[in-house]
């Protein structure tokens, strides 16, 4: 007999949640006809969610999210679609659930660096949410071995009520791209190769963009490379703070900051990279990380929180807050054609432990046991 599960897609447009959201969808539809899918929506992201097949469902849902509304919105969706399973894909849960419930927590950040919240509200909102979805849930999915540990260090939780289950990459970066489409790509959004870069939202302090220029400055001094640091991420609140800082350091021209790239472009902006940088402050997982591998680019990345555990021995690892240590691990990997090469393979190799299709069908065993009342997670 076929189950109705629910799923939480709201933040489908996000970066970060957004990709796990958008590919566990996609990768649930390829492997699962049997049973129905109801997919809670903004209205503007049913473009985003076209062309699945018949056992899945949009049911649009315009509360903010992180609002007192959307606990009541939402509750009200759920008590009329008699689901047997919600997944709420971030840490906040309706006010109200009849049916069985999975949470997948990414991270604890908030609680972690209350300092980058605007308020201590907003640190209170986030301590009770996580706690009461781990209370409420049946099955906690953490992203990474990392956040499952911040769960159990921080919380009063079952061990065995959080499964690990990493997030994949999309085949989109494992296929490399003709040279003649490669360089149309960087044409067009006005990059010359050779590049050194950064993907990530600088306006977010834990992304560390500000000791990542620091650190390209002084690594030019020392290894005599000409390469800019191509930043992809949005702009806003931050543009001004980074251009003031590449400014002073004397490397204006050198600093570029592309804002948001469409999604279609990524492949090539990193396929066309010579390094990748990304010693950010905490991460719950790191996608850009495993993009960055898969596109065969060398990674200079954080022995910090989860970046360890899906990068270490794959990556050339850094102290985020060892502003010297980071220089010197860009200027030896510019300067070392060699040591870039032996990481691009390491990181390819990595970047087949982390598929899609596995989360989606890891995932959907676990709808599979907390709906029939099978053990929990190991």
């Amino acid at each position: 007999m076929p189950y109705t599960i629910g799923i939480d897609a709201r933040k489908i447009q996000d970066f970060g949640i957004g990709t796990y959201v958008r590919n566990l969808v996609r990768s649930l539809a390829a492997i699962d006809s049997e049973n129905h899918y109801v997919l809670l929506a903004k209205p503007g992201d049913r473009e985003g969610l076209l062309d699945l097949p018949d056992n899945f469902q949009v049911a649009l849902e315009s509360s903010p999210v992180y609002s007192l509304r959307e606990l009541v919105a939402l509750s009200w969706h759920l008590y009329r679609r008699k689901l047997d399973l919600y997944h709420s894909t971030h840490y906040v849960l309706p006010a109200w659930v009849g049916s069985k419930v999975v949470v997948t927590i990414h991270d604890i950040i908030h609680l972690l660096y209350p300092e980058f919240l605007p308020s201590h509200l907003a640190f209170l909102y986030a301590q009770r949410m996580i706690r009461r979805s781990l209370t409420r849930g049946d099955r906690i999915i953490a992203v990474s071995q990392n956040t499952k540990n911040d769960l159990e260090h921080h919380f009063e939780v079952g061990r065995r009520k959080i499964q690990v289950i990493h997030n994949g990459v999309e085949d989109i970066f494992r296929h490399r791209l003709p040279v003649e489409d490669l360089q149309r790509w960087l044409r067009d959004l006005g990059v010359a190769q050779p590049y050194l870069l950064f993907v990530g939202n600088p306006a977010k302090p834990h992304k560390n963009l500000d000791t990542v220029v620091q650190a390209y400055a002084r690594a030019r001094r020392m290894a005599q490379f000409d390469a800019p640091l191509i930043c992809v991420g949005s702009r806003e609140g931050s543009e001004f703070k980074i251009r003031q800082r590449a400014n002073y350091l004397g490397i204006g021209d050198k600093v570029r900051l592309l804002g948001h790239v469409a999604h279609e472009a990524l492949p090539a902006i990193y396929q066309g990279a010579t390094l990748f940088l990304y010693p950010t402050l905490y991460e719950g997982f790191g996608l850009p990380v495993i993009e960055a591998m898969a596109s065969g680019v060398p990674v200079i990345t954080s022995n910090t929180s989860a970046l360890k555990e899906i990068a270490e021995g794959y990556a050339h690892l850094v102290d985020p807050l060892d502003l010297d240590g980071i220089a010197k691990a860009i200027a030896h990997l510019m300067g070392n054609p060699e040591a870039r090469a032996k990481l691009i393979q390491l990181g390819e190799r990595r970047a087949e432990d982390f598929r899609w299709d596995e989360t989606a069908r890891r995932t959907l065993d676990v709808y599979l046991s907390v709906i029939e009342g099978r053990g929990e997670a190991g």
